[in-house]
Order: C-alpha cells, then sequence, then structure tokens
C-alpha cells in the first residue's frame, strides 16, 4: 500500500504540473497570431497590387476575430491486474495498475469578412481629403513621397495621371512633375520649406436676432467649429465658421536657392511669395486664371486610394514570358519600343519577380501569381516603406467600419 501510495502522489503531481493554461497559452499564440495576420494582410495587399497590374480584379477579406479555447482534460484511475494459476481457475486480483490521461486541445475559431460591399468599394473610389495629405505630409514621411502617391496634379502639371487606372497605351506625363517634386524633397530635407496651418475666420450669417439663440444652439456650434459673436453696435449676433487653412512657408533667407526657383517654376508659382495657400479646385485645368507672374497657391487634386494601388502596380516587373502572351497590357513609346515604368516608380515601389518553386530568400513578401512569385526584396528601403505608408493608409482608409457579419467562419481543432 505504501508503493500505491506513492505512485499515486507521483501521476497525480506529473497530470497538475503544468496546468496554468490562460498564461501559457497566451504566452505561445499570441504573437503567432500576430505574425500570421501581419503577414497574410501584407500578402493580400501586394497580390492586389500585381492583380492590378495585370487588369485583374482586386478582393479582399479582413480578420474579424478569433475565437480560441485552450483545454486540458486529465484523467487518473487504478486497473486491478488479475492473474491465473496453471490450472486456469480465475484468481482474484492482486495488485493495481496506475493510470494517468493529459490531453490539451487548441480549438481556434477565425472569422473572415468579404470587403467587397458597397461601402467598401465606396470608400476605395473616394479620393483622400485635402486635409489628409496635409497632415501626411507634416509627418516624418518625405513630402515627395506623399506627393507622388496621392497627388494626380500640383496646379494641373501632371503626375503620371494615366497611371491612376489600368495601364495606358501610350506613355504618362510625369517628367516635369518629378522634377518638382525632387527640388522640394531637397528643400524640406535643408529645413527651407514647410507646411503648416493658421486659424481663418469665415463669416456664415449676420444680423442674428438675439432671442432666437439658446445656450444649447450655442454649444452645439462651438462643437462643430463654429461661434457666435455678438456685434458691438446692434443687439444680433453673428455666425462665425473657424478652420485651419494650410499653407506652404518658404524661408525668406533661402528665397536665392535655386531648388526654390525650379519648384516656382515648375508649378506656376510667384518666386517672391514668403507663402503659398494650399487649396483644391481653384486653378483652371486650362491654367486660364494663372497669371503671368505666377500663382500664390498650390492646388492639390488628390487621389483615391484605388488610384494610389493602380499607380504603384506600374512598378510592378512584368516577366517577358507574360508580355509576349499578352497576358499583361503593355505601354509603348511612339517608336513601338516598350516604355519603361521604372522612370516613374523610380526611388519609390519596385516589385520583383522570379520563376521557382519555393519562396525567394530574400523577399520580404512575396506572393504567387500565374506561375511566379512576385515580392518585394528585403534589401530595397524605398519599396519597403513605401508599402508600409500604403498598408497604413489602407488601414485608416478602410477598416472605419466593421462590415457586414462573418459569412466565413473557420474552425481549426486539433490536439
Amino acid at each position: 500500500m505504501r508503493n500505491l501510495a506513492a505512485w499515486m502522489a507521483a501521476i497525480a503531481c506529473s497530470v497538475t504540473t503544468g496546468c496554468t493554461v490562460g498564461p501559457r497559452a497566451l504566452e505561445n499564440h499570441r504573437l503567432r497570431y500576430n505574425e500570421a495576420i501581419k503577414r497574410t494582410s501584407e500578402e493580400q495587399l501586394l497580390l492586389n497590387i500585381v492583380r492590378l497590374r495585370y487588369t485583374d480584379t482586386p478582393s479582399s477579406l479582413a480578420v474579424s476575430s478569433i475565437a480560441t479555447q485552450h483545454e486540458i482534460v486529465k484523467s487518473l484511475k487504478l486497473v486491478p491486474f488479475f492473474t491465473a494459476a496453471g490450472d486456469g481457475l480465475p484468481r482474484g486480483f492482486t495488485s493495481l495498475l496506475p493510470q494517468a490521461e493529459l490531453n490539451a486541445a487548441d480549438r481556434p475559431t477565425i472569422a473572415l469578412s468579404p470587403q467587397d460591399d458597397q461601402d467598401f468599394t465606396k470608400r476605395l473610389f473616394t479620393p483622400i481629403p485635402l486635409d489628409g495629405v496635409v497632415y501626411l505630409s507634416k509627418t516624418t514621411w518625405p513630402i515627395s513621397t506623399v506627393f507622388r502617391l496621392w497627388l494626380e496634379n500640383i496646379n494641373w502639371v501632371a503626375n503620371a495621371e494615366t497611371a491612376s487606372g489600368p495601364t495606358p497605351k501610350a506613355p504618362p506625363v510625369f517628367a516635369e512633375y518629378l522634377a518638382g517634386m525632387r527640388a522640394l524633397q531637397r528643400l524640406q530635407d535643408r529645413k527651407i520649406v514647410a507646411i503648416y496651418s493658421e486659424e481663418h475666420e469665415e463669416k456664415i450669417s449676420e444680423g442674428l436676432p438675439t432671442p432666437r439663440l439658446s445656450g444649447a444652439e450655442i454649444l452645439e456650434a462651438a462643437k462643430a467649429g463654429y461661434e457666435f459673436r455678438k456685434d458691438q453696435k446692434k443687439d444680433t449676433w453673428t455666425l462665425i465658421r473657424k478652420k485651419q487653412e494650410p499653407h506652404l512657408r518658404v524661408d525668406a533667407k533661402h528665397r536665392e536657392n535655386p531648388d526654390v526657383a525650379v519648384f516656382c517654376r515648375t508649378f506656376h508659382l510667384k518666386p517672391d511669395e514668403a507663402k503659398y495657400d494650399i487649396v483644391s479646385d481653384k486653378a483652371d485645368p486650362f491654367l486660364a486664371n494663372i497669371p503671368k507672374e505666377g500663382c500664390s497657391f498650390l492646388d492639390l487634386e488628390t487621389r483615391s486610394l484605388l488610384q494610389v494601388l493602380f499607380y504603384v502596380s506600374h512598378g510592378v516587373e512584368v516577366p517577358i514570358e507574360h508580355v509576349h502572351a499578352g497576358r499583361a497590357p503593355m505601354t509603348y513609346n511612339a517608336d513601338g519600343t516598350f516604355f519603361d515604368w521604372s522612370a516613374v516608380t523610380d526611388g519609390l515601389f519596385r516589385v520583383c519577380h522570379r520563376k521557382c518553386r519555393h519562396r525567394p530568400t530574400e523577399a520580404h513578401v512575396a506572393v504567387q501569381y500565374d506561375g511566379y512569385w512576385f515580392y518585394i526584396d528585403g534589401r530595397d528601403r524605398d519599396t519597403k516603406a513605401t508599402f508600409a505608408l500604403i498598408m497604413e493608409l489602407s488601414r485608416l482608409e478602410l477598416a472605419s467600419k466593421t462590415g457586414p457579419a462573418p459569412v466565413l467562419t473557420i474552425p481549426l481543432g486539433g490536439r
């Protein structure tokens, strides 16, 4: 019996050891799920960019939720051990054999939501607001990267506008814009230019009688950025709207910098201005309202996320096999040769390809499409930075709505 008690104590100890399921399960699985979501989200974005280069339809699935169930089932039992004599007669059991079982189970349930509904498509086609572009340009991202990605033109100087859709047959117009962007980037790097916002007031309505105003109305107006201001000489009120207006300021000490001249000449600006208003839909598309001495504003026409994805898709290098087979649309120069899209996306975005069995070892993100691996080289810092920016902005632009209830739920059970 002493031996039996010792056996039972040892087995009970082994069964209960390591049964802190919650904390240990979290340690073992959280980062793995995080890495899986990150990797597949990046692969999905890259796949959609490659699809657009081939004029294929993009499609996305969002991971709505991950529910995991961790459990440990343990049991301890004693099985009687029977013996038999040589005469074949049964005998009573002479000993007990202890048996222990310890079963662990991990049953995650992953809910996937299609993002191809009407609301998602609308947000995909909606141009980014002007204040969104201004905000991005005031962050640590290079201003030339932001303006090359999210602007169709500045003062109607074209930024490869035909690249914002399916691959065009004729080369886009972009050289002048690109030269202006490089000059602007050098100015920003030297802290000669800066984008900032100033608060301006605009009269919405005047002569409002006092009895019509209540405290609740005044409070609601303040929340919306409006202010009721009492007129000095009359017993009336004026409704004022306060708004932040962005400007591009140039350091007066560096007005003679050659890059300032290039930037002003490229975008039809007055060369002696201290600041330029940043506006939208102010410049005439045929430049008819721009004075000879130049204008004092920068008119920005923004792109939608879909246009940005089309634009960077032209940085996808197409295999010559697909070119000859006519699988990918191509752009031709006037002499019939292929237009080199790297001139447009140089220093911004590049996707390589390789025909091989396994994922390229130098790939940062890689997907398979039409018999090839398409990937971003892990050593390409410019492309990795651009891809990260598009990844984050796509989350902001498209993830503002949780979407419909999941229609695809995958239970994964295992032991």
